[in-house]
């Protein structure tokens, strides 16, 4: 089992502009947000609410982004990105949430564990914190996170709805 689980800027944007920031803890261990990926959402005016959801709440840590690994740079990646796997390399156990499809193939090659916001809303239903998956996604969906019909079908399947 994880130590902590570091999250990335979209997996906050997506889930506190839907209302299920609290979905973070499911995992019921640390959640550590690299001060790179406040200061992503900082750049962007429209989050300045987001951030101060964020840094209200206790359970919560906002960490010091440690320098990218030489490792990092063949992947591309942004700050946040870099931030959070830089940490879950220097801090084995820890569990990155991000949904960034080459961060997330970068986290694999590296042997560190991954998980997006579907994986997150998906345990969430499985341990029963939620009645049902489907009105979670759609609200995520309408609050501009891209999920495809198909992909929300063999999801929601695999909780039985």
């Amino acid at each position: 089992m994880s130590e902590c689980c570091v999250v990335n800027t979209s997996p906050l944007i997506f889930l506190g502009n839907a209302g299920f920031l609290d979905f973070l803890k499911i995992h019921e261990m640390p959640v550590i947000v690299p001060d790179a990926v406040i200061h992503e959402l900082g750049l962007g005016s429209h989050y300045d609410d987001l951030v101060n959801l964020i840094q209200s709440q206790e359970w919560i840590t906002i960490v010091k982004s440690p320098d990218p690994r030489d490792i990092l740079r063949l992947w591309d990646l942004g700050p946040g990105e870099d931030s959070v796997l830089s940490y879950a390399m220097e801090n084995p156990g820890s569990e990155i949430i991000v949904d960034d499809l080459q961060a997330r193939r970068c986290a694999r090659s590296l042997g560190i564990p991954v998980r997006g916001i579907l994986g997150l809303v998906l345990l969430a239903r499985k341990l029963g914190r939620i009645p049902a998956a489907r009105p979670v996604l759609e609200k995520m969906r309408e609050k501009g996170m891209y999920l495809s019909d198909a992909v929300l079908d063999i999801a929601l399947r695999l909780v039985d709805e």
